[in-house]
């Protein structure tokens, strides 16, 4: 039986972004290599994408400095966001009323491997998924 070794990741908890709009984010870079990943962040306009950045960074630089591992040779092999607790306040209204703020927050988890410890599942690239072919529905065909 052989040892399962521990992932190499990085956590950010609490983050004032709501955990849906940083999945979007997530969903970009999930499989990719470190330097396409930090490509793809530097240049997405949302601001959930500095929050996966930094969170990124730090998985990268926990590879370093506990495996010895080059950062530039790593993919990201994990990227989960969970909702944290949720900040209330409210705001007044008209005749006395009031309406509830609702303030999201997220924990985001980004889990960091080597490449050449990839097995059958290799992380996926730009230039690989613009290569695949596209799928496409036939038509049922309609009796005239």
């Amino acid at each position: 039986m052989t040892a399962a070794r521990a992932d190499v990741q990085a956590v950010a908890k609490f983050v004032r972004v709501s955990p849906r709009k940083a999945r979007l984010v997530a969903d970009h870079i999930r499989g990719r290599s470190v330097p396409e990943a930090r490509a793809i962040l530097a240049f997405t306009p949302r601001a959930a994408a500095r929050e996966v950045e930094k969170v990124l960074k730090s998985a990268v630089a926990n590879g370093e400095t506990a495996r010895g591992w080059d950062g530039d040779e790593l993919y990201v092999k994990a990227v989960f966001v969970d909702e944290g607790p949720t900040i209330k306040r409210w705001r007044a209204r008209a005749r006395g009323r009031v309406n509830r703020i609702l303030k999201r927050t997220c924990h985001i988890t980004i889990k960091v491997d080597r490449l050449d410890d990839v097995g059958p599942a290799a992380p996926r690239s730009a230039a690989a998924s613009e290569a695949r072919p596209k799928r496409t529905r036939k038509k049922a065909e309609v009796n005239a």
